[in-house]
């Protein structure tokens, strides 16, 4: 039987105790609980998250199947799994974010658990009641703590009455910008509009003035509107150069929820997390149970099974603030994987298969340093254009303390219609310097040609006086690329020859790639034209860019 030999192991070579195995009754167990064990897992997703998910599958012993879309008819997920099944064609919204056709591929093809990876569906609600009506487990929380989660002001409201540190701000919606104007006297300025919906920087700006305020409402209810299908937004005060400091927690389904530790996350591009380290290099022993502490409160107040990141503010001063929860396997899981020797994945597959966590998860302490970066398929120093095309030529690094974790091989495309990550490099070391010193070793080693990527930034990051000596905070990164204090070498002779509305000529190339590409894609997958509103990103990025010929930004 499939599975049944399988090492029973979250951490190293400890095993999971034969005592605690028993399951509690289906009638006790919450929404997503399992009460048999999974021997065939679903992973709804693309890239380096499915191949990494795969893999904890068939180290476990479980038969693993995984969705693509037309243009990841050839990726390395498909080529890796057990089983792999189309799901439509390439544009996101005809494939991977198809929630009930992919439950029921889930039925049809008897897995017994579906993955969510991040980003896509892993933290859409109905996707997880729906999988839980169908029979299906969903490897993640429960549908009601993604939902609390999934609105800021909800989540706001619910940590503020379990008593988690949160800024300072409304509980409520802002009904227009007359009571924006009101809720910002109220909090003092400067302060930041923020979509209820949102993420990733979307629907968020920062105000100084009552004078700014009115269009930088408009303007953030738009944006929210448009990516979230929802305006609504909410203003807290604005904490100055913060440091984004996050916690990893698990939670089964008896009762028991834990801290793993906390990752720094400061370094960001216009919100996007870039590079991320474990553990932080400002947070001592005491500020990290403090922050643990109130990372398991903000997850018992929902009812938070399976795991997920509870993110904080913390400003100079040492004080830390509740900024969101997210609900799934985060991006940057493997530097605390690094640093507690624990496989989240192994222990996502366990506690949904209602296992209780055992003692090897009780008072972790880091040990040792974790950094990973995030390898796009973008120019850092031409506005982060990007630049889909075919992988030439692939050599990952090695070596001691050295973790790839890619979705991609020599000759893989790197389609227009998602999120241009190639691949995560990430390092352990004894100490932070040696961890540093480590990473620059294997960005020396990495070659990857055929695209551009965003492996040049980290080496100068890396040589960063502010960063080696850990000084960070949110707005490091875009302050320091403003400013040109990191920029990719000029060409011999100095300089480069520049358009006269400061875009380089160097864009026009890139350009003409990433439409050639997009075009390359369409004959490619034999589908007809996609509508205006529904063309992927970069496509609409590089048409805008070559026929208009703005900046990009």
């Amino acid at each position: 039987m499939p599975g049944a030999n399988r090492e029973r192991h979250w951490r190293g070579s400890r095993r999971w105790h034969p005592e605690r195995e028993q399951v509690s009754s289906p009638s006790a167990m919450p929404e997503t609980a399992a009460s048999r064990k999974i021997r065939k897992v679903l992973v709804a997703n693309r890239g380096e998250i499915a191949v990494r998910v795969l893999r904890g599958c068939r180290e476990l012993g479980i038969r693993g199947a995984v969705i693509y879309s037309d243009a990841d008819r050839a990726a390395l997920p498909v080529r890796l799994a057990d089983e792999a099944h189309r799901i439509g064609p390439a544009p996101s919204n005809e494939s991977y974010l198809r929630a009930e056709a992919i439950v029921d591929l889930a039925v049809e093809i008897g897995a017994d658990a579906i993955h969510p990876g991040y980003g896509f569906l892993a933290e859409n609600a109905d996707f997880a009641r729906y999988a839980a009506e169908r029979g299906v487990i969903f490897i993640g929380p429960p549908p009601s703590a993604i939902a609390a989660m999934g609105s800021k002001i909800e989540s706001r409201r619910m940590m503020i009455e379990a008593g988690v540190p949160v800024v300072p701000g409304g509980r409520d919606p802002l009904a227009d910008a007359e009571a924006a104007v009101a809720a910002a006297a109220e909090i003092t300025y400067p302060v930041m509009l923020k979509a209820s919906a949102g993420g990733g920087g979307k629907g968020m700006r920062m105000v100084r003035s009552a004078e700014e305020l009115p269009a930088a409402f408009r303007e953030a209810r738009s944006e929210a509107a448009a990516s979230f299908g929802d305006d609504t937004v909410y203003v807290e005060k604005l904490v100055e150069q913060p440091r984004h400091v996050e916690i990893q927690i698990l939670g089964d389904h008896h009762g028991n929820v834990v801290s793993l530790g906390e990752r720094e996350c400061s370094l960001q591009r216009r919100h996007q997390k870039v590079i991320e380290e474990a553990p932080s290099p400002v947070v001592d022993a005491d500020l990290r149970r403090r922050m643990g502490e109130a990372a398991v409160q903000a997850a018992r107040a929902v009812g938070y099974t399976n795991a997920g990141t509870v993110e904080f503010l913390l400003d100079p001063a040492g004080e830390f603030y509740f900024l969101e929860m997210n609900t799934r396997l985060q991006v940057e899981h493997p530097v605390t994987e690094l640093v507690t020797g624990i496989d989240l994945v192994f222990a996502q597959i366990r506690i949904a298969e209602g296992e209780p966590l055992g003692e090897e998860f009780l008072r972790l302490e880091p040990r040792g340093h974790a950094i990973e970066v995030r390898l796009y398929a973008e120019d850092p120093f031409n506005r982060f254009v990007p630049s889909p095309g075919r992988i030439e030529h692939l050599r990952l690094p090695e070596g001691p303390g050295v973790r790839n974790d890619s979705g991609v091989t020599s000759g893989a495309e790197i389609p227009i219609y998602y999120d241009p990550m190639v691949a995560k490099l990430i390092v352990w070391g004894h100490d932070r310097p040696h961890a540093i010193a480590r990473l620059q070793r294997a960005l020396s080693e990495l070659q990857i040609e055929g695209i551009r990527t965003t492996a040049p930034l980290f080496t100068q990051i890396l040589r960063d006086e502010d960063f080696r000596a850990g000084r960070l905070d949110n707005g490091m990164l875009d302050r320091k690329l403003a400013s040109g204090e990191w920029a990719a070498p000029g060409p011999p002779g100095g300089g480069q020859t520049r358009n006269i509305d400061g875009s380089g000529l160097a864009d026009l190339p890139l350009i003409a790639a990433a439409v050639a590409h997009a075009e390359r894609q369409e004959v490619v997958t034999s589908q007809p034209a996609v509508a205006g509103g529904q063309r992927g990103h970069w496509k609409m990025v590089a048409r805008r860019e070559a026929l208009g010929g703005r900046p990009w930004s």
